[in-house]
């Protein structure tokens, strides 16, 4: 086993004890959503909170997706409803993403819960932290700072670009912590060699975009052990690396979901979906949220001890949704069509446009192969779900890849 240095005992716990506490928590946080949110008070008003007592209780409720809220924001400022908080001391500040999408940030301590993923980094009481993620409009920089002192740790709120100043503050403060994105760290390591300035870093947490094993490997012979996460301004920590490089571990405070994209139907380990979450955050109280990003869970747990389930990381976007002669085509029309047909394992909606012409064609993984009859059947339950035509392809089980893609849009307009 990988020595670990946890940030709480609750990392290391029995995983049945993590499920009870976690399913024990739900009826008071669905409760409070309908009581204090507006939106959910509508969404949620047949649901009895005290039933919601187990993951399956909790999947019949509806998926929140991001899509969803910027329409009800656009509609209801700031926060569509779904905040149980308006301006005042709960909320200290408030921040926009592309969208635009407000988000309400608490005055908790780590409202984002970002310690425990940049303790799981190395992070300790008494660092130097620069920090590279924007102050403005988007909660990144806040986010960052505010787990960094949670641990104890002082930050240099160095925001974005710059590169030569930032290099000279580096160059006079010494700090031995690095946050912000993996590509910014290799653009200040690069142009200080050309500056004749070496960073001091000698770790660093990264996230915001991919961070491959190539560049991780060059920040080491640097001397830099770096450590990614997954989180969204909305929901704050989902997961984090840790020293076991396997997977990243899933945040103790939330209920993580991967679902059938286009559904909320939960999907088994090891099958790619949506990253549906729940928080039990009481100022942005957001139930079964649709983060519109694909991951899957892994069996087991990780070798460094933590015993939370483990996703495979960012793996693309679950909403493939796309336009097909004029009609929009949704992943979860795909979903229903797979519903309706037991005979079917797996499907994947191919559009091309040979001669410049718009063509659907299903691709399908069946049980026992594929038939005429089950071609024509399942062609017309496309055409009446989409209001389009579109061909009936068979392949062999598992031809079709595990990467959650319902819709694979392939068109060429050169």
């Amino acid at each position: 086993m990988i020595s670990s240095d946890h940030y709480d005992a609750r990392e290391a716990r029995a995983p049945d004890e993590r499920e009870r506490e976690l399913c024990a928590r739900l009826p008071a946080q669905i409760a409070h959503a309908r009581a204090c949110a507006p939106a959910f008070s509508a969404l949620l008003a047949d649901v009895d909170p005290t039933a919601v007592t187990t993951r399956a209780a909790l999947a019949a409720l509806p998926v929140i997706r991001k899509s969803e809220l910027v329409e009800r924001q656009n509609t209801a400022r700031p926060f569509g409803g779904f905040a149980a908080v308006g301006w005042g001391t709960a909320c200290r500040r408030v921040f926009a993403s592309p969208g635009p999408l407000y988000e309400p940030e608490g005055a908790r301590d780590d409202y984002y819960r970002l310690a425990r993923a940049l303790h799981a980094a190395g992070f300790r009481a008494g660092d130097l932290v620069h920090n590279t993620f924007s102050y403005h409009f988007t909660p990144a920089g806040s986010m960052m700072e505010t787990a960094a002192h949670a641990l104890g740790c002082t930050v240099f709120p160095a925001g974005v670009g710059r590169t030569e100043q930032q290099l000279a503050a580096i160059a006079d403060l010494q700090p031995n912590a690095y946050v912000g994105t993996p590509s910014f760290l290799r653009i200040l390591l690069e142009r200080g060699d050309e500056l004749g300035i070496r960073p001091s870093f000698t770790k660093a947490f990264v996230s915001g975009e991919a961070f491959p094993p190539a560049l991780r490997s060059a920040f080491a012979a640097r001397g830099i052990e770096a450590f990614q996460a997954y989180a969204t301004a909305d929901i704050g920590l989902i997961a984090y690396e840790t020293p076991a490089r396997d997977g990243l571990v899933v945040d103790e405070d939330i209920v993580l979901e991967i679902v059938r994209p286009g559904t909320g139907d939960p999907l088994p380990a090891g099958e790619v979906g949506e990253v549906v979450v729940t928080t039990f955050s009481p100022e942005y109280p957001l139930i079964r949220f649709g983060t519109g990003d694909l991951s899957a869970l892994m069996p087991g747990t990780s070798p460094c001890g933590r015993t939370n389930q483990r996703i495979r990381g960012w793996m693309g976007r679950a909403d493939q949704t796309t336009k097909v002669k004029g009609m929009f085509v949704h992943p979860g029309q795909v979903a229903q069509l797979l519903r309706r047909h037991a005979e079917l394992t797996r499907v994947r909606l191919v559009v091309d446009n040979p001669d410049l012409n718009d063509r659907m064609t299903l691709m399908c993984e069946a049980a026992g192969g594929g038939s005429e009859a089950l071609a024509e059947a399942i062609g017309a339950s496309l055409r009446e779900l989409t209001k389009l035509r579109g061909e009936v392809a068979f392949l062999p089980i598992g031809a079709l890849a595990n990467d959650g893609k319902v819709i694979d849009d392939v068109r060429k307009y050169d």
